[in-house]
């Protein structure tokens, strides 16, 4: 764990996220089951809140509208990163206009103005992150080093963040 204010936390989130582009995003069906899918994440702003665009007859637009408490998973080649917070359906064209890309397109081939294109925001409420500067090498040499010296792993940074 690391010796950190929450304003170094909260920047060192949008550090490790701001370029995973792919994410996979946990909801909760009727019958209580997680779901998780993968999902292009459009934008990440300085409080770690996320945006992505969806389809308004979708199982996770359904699964919002009755759980609005979702789970979201960002990894890189030297970091995890666990969100959870509150998503909410939103039906706002100039937002929508506003994150579209051609990406977008795959599944709303009609554009921003497609009737099913919606968004979805997730405003972070807690995260934590796991960061192991130096990615997979490093991680092995920690530890190949806790086996010789009988010492705990130290994996790097870690820190669990609330407020957000």
């Amino acid at each position: 764990m690391t010796d950190t204010t929450p304003d170094q936390d909260a920047a060192k989130l949008v550090e490790l996220t701001k370029d995973s582009r792919f994410v996979m995003m946990t909801t909760t069906d009727a019958d209580g089951h997680l779901v998780s899918r993968p999902m292009a994440r459009q934008e990440v702003d300085l409080d770690a809140d996320l945006w992505f665009i969806a389809t308004r007859d979708s199982r996770k637009v359904a699964h919002i509208r009755a759980n609005p408490v979702v789970g979201v998973t960002v990894t890189s080649q030297s970091s995890w990163v666990s969100i959870s917070g509150r998503a909410e359906v939103v039906d706002d064209t100039a937002k929508l206009k506003g994150l579209w890309n051609t990406f977008a397109e795959a599944w709303l081939p009609e554009g921003p103005e497609d009737p099913n294109a919606i968004l979805i925001h997730v405003d972070a409420e807690t995260a934590e992150y796991w960061d192991s500067p130096g990615g997979r090498v490093a991680s092995l040499l920690s530890l190949a080093k806790s086996k010789v010296t009988g010492q705990p792993y130290d994996g790097g940074d870690h820190a669990t963040i609330t407020n957000l």
